[in-house]
């Protein structure tokens, strides 16, 4: 921190003019700083009335001086003099509110105990702080990001209201401290990895391919973070059952859109997967922060959920709000969490992209539109990352072939007793057809009787007879009852043919 100036923040910054006048002060006197001016603001905020949030209170920045002897207003500390500047206060109020930490609950977690420091995997030049109880990170922005994300606030005060479940970045505070001429502008977020849990790996994922690979230097770390190749070569995906899978999905989905309106890109996926086959912590060892959980929808198991309502937390619960899944034969518990999103596609990046895009391919580099990067990043989590548990295909389709089998049987011995009462009447049928010596048109009265093509040779009586066979083989005129028949056969032949025309024909079982 020694080496930060006033207009920007985090190590890897030059020394300021009127840095050379100060002693820069040490890490744990700026970590003092932070928790002391963090402390006075929360505290002076619950003097001022509950109210609505207006549109002028996401603008707002409040300062106050906090000499070491104290004054009127400030407590007397042992750190250098410092300036407090707090943006938005009511804003962050109503935040804090909406994902119920109380003031007190707030107060204590960030200034009862020292904070943790906490090593930095990723590219930027911020430094993290852990509080105590395992609750809150605490991460140093830029001014250019500290800017960008109090533009951002309304967008993101709307988003919350409408869906509060959500794997984005939860902020409760953002600050600024300036400390013998050092500027630190400090963000107050969610912790998405719970220090109580040993994580066997962790990834920082992007979707892209360009340098996705861990460093020499990271890679011989106790805990070190891979990469996007990493994990292709590491694991075969992530498997869940079919409705986590689609939940977590969804929620990505629904986030990366939102990151899309607000035109924001190179933002990761931190993922922690911890292998619950392993040997575990003892009871002893582990951290009893989350026993006493204050921030709701704060796990990733609350955050996926949806409208379903969460289950209250446990105080023997050991997975912390993980998400089971599986690889393989292990059975894992998956954190996880959307950060890094106040990178916006400003002009800068625009060109970082154009000119990386020259060397290597435009699609695979890491910066990119808004659009593209999120539907590239949704791409990659739900095909190689994430993947669906799909129930047994051969056990499915052998139920259903025996299924199948069983029915068709069953339908097969209730028809053959049909069937055989069919031809049984069939054939009684045709032995008293037989006794009547009928022409075949009578045996078949659907069709047309037979017409004899002779002639007699006198016109005037073929006339005579073509209209007595027209007027024999009539089915409709009943009042004459078929001519063409004798008086001997009529009565029996006309009930039988009376029969087959009233009543349609039987289908064929056999």
């Amino acid at each position: 921190m020694s080496t930060a100036t006033a207009d920007s923040v985090g190590r890897g910054s030059k020394p300021s003019k009127a840095s050379k006048d100060h002693k820069k002060p040490t890490a744990a006197a700026l970590k003092g700083a932070i928790q002391l001016g963090i402390g006075y603001a929360v505290g002076n905020l619950s003097s001022k009335p509950d109210r609505d949030v207006l549109m002028q209170d996401f603008s707002v920045v409040e300062s106050v001086f906090l000499p070491s002897e104290g004054s009127n207003l400030t407590p007397a500390h042992h750190y250098p003099d410092f300036r407090l500047k707090t943006y938005a206060p009511l804003a962050f109020r109503y935040f804090r509110e909406l994902f119920g930490i109380k003031p007190d609950d707030y107060l204590y977690s960030m200034c009862n105990e020292p904070l943790i420091e906490l090593s930095n995997p990723g590219a930027s030049s911020s430094w993290f702080y852990l509080t105590s109880d395992d609750e809150f990170i605490i991460k140093t922005v830029q001014h250019k990001e500290a800017e960008f994300l109090q533009k951002l606030l309304p967008g993101y005060y709307m988003n919350l209201n409408q869906n509060p479940r959500t794997l984005l970045p939860k902020f409760y505070g953002l600050y600024c401290i300036q400390c013998s001429g050092v500027t630190v502008r400090v963000v107050v977020m969610n912790n998405v990895l719970p220090r109580a849990m040993k994580m066997h790996y962790m990834y920082d994922l992007k979707g892209s391919s360009y340098k996705r690979r861990a460093s020499r230097k990271e890679r011989i770390k106790s805990s070190p973070t891979f990469k996007d190749l990493d994990f292709q070569e590491m694991h075969d995906g992530l498997h869940f059952d079919p409705d986590t899978y689609s939940a977590l999905m969804k929620t990505l989905q629904r986030d990366c859109r939102v990151l899309e309106s607000f035109k924001i890109m190179d933002y990761s996926l931190l993922l922690g997967i911890h292998v619950s086959d392993r040997k575990p912590l003892s009871r002893e060892s582990r951290c009893d922060s989350r026993k006493g959980q204050k921030v709701l929808y704060s796990t990733a198991l609350e955050s996926i959920q949806g409208n379903a309502k969460a289950p209250e937390p446990v105080a023997d619960d050991d997975t912390l709000g993980g998400i089971p899944a599986k690889n393989k034969d292990e059975n894992l518990l998956i954190f996880l969490g959307i950060i890094d999103i106040l990178q916006s596609y400003r002009f800068i990046k625009k060109v970082e992209h154009s000119w990386k895009a020259l060397v290597h391919d435009g699609d695979t580099v890491s910066v990119h539109r808004p659009s593209f990067y999120a539907d590239r990043f949704l791409n990659f989590m739900g095909s190689t990352v994430f993947k669906k548990i799909h129930p047994l295909r051969g056990a499915s389709s052998r139920r259903k072939k025996n299924s199948f089998y069983v029915a068709k049987s069953a339908s097969q011995e209730f028809l053959s007793p049909l069937k055989e009462e069919k031809k049984d009447e069939k054939k009684a049928q045709s032995l008293d057809n037989l006794d009547g010596n009928f022409y075949s048109s009578s045996k078949q009265p659907d069709l047309l009787p037979r017409v004899s093509l002779e002639s007699t040779g006198n016109d005037e009586e073929d006339i005579e007879n073509s209209e007595a066979r027209r007027a024999s083989s009539s089915t409709i005129a009943l009042d004459d009852p078929l001519p063409s028949l004798s008086e001997s056969q009529s009565d029996s032949e006309l009930d039988v043919y009376l029969h087959h025309t009233d009543s349609p024909r039987e289908p064929s079982w056999s």
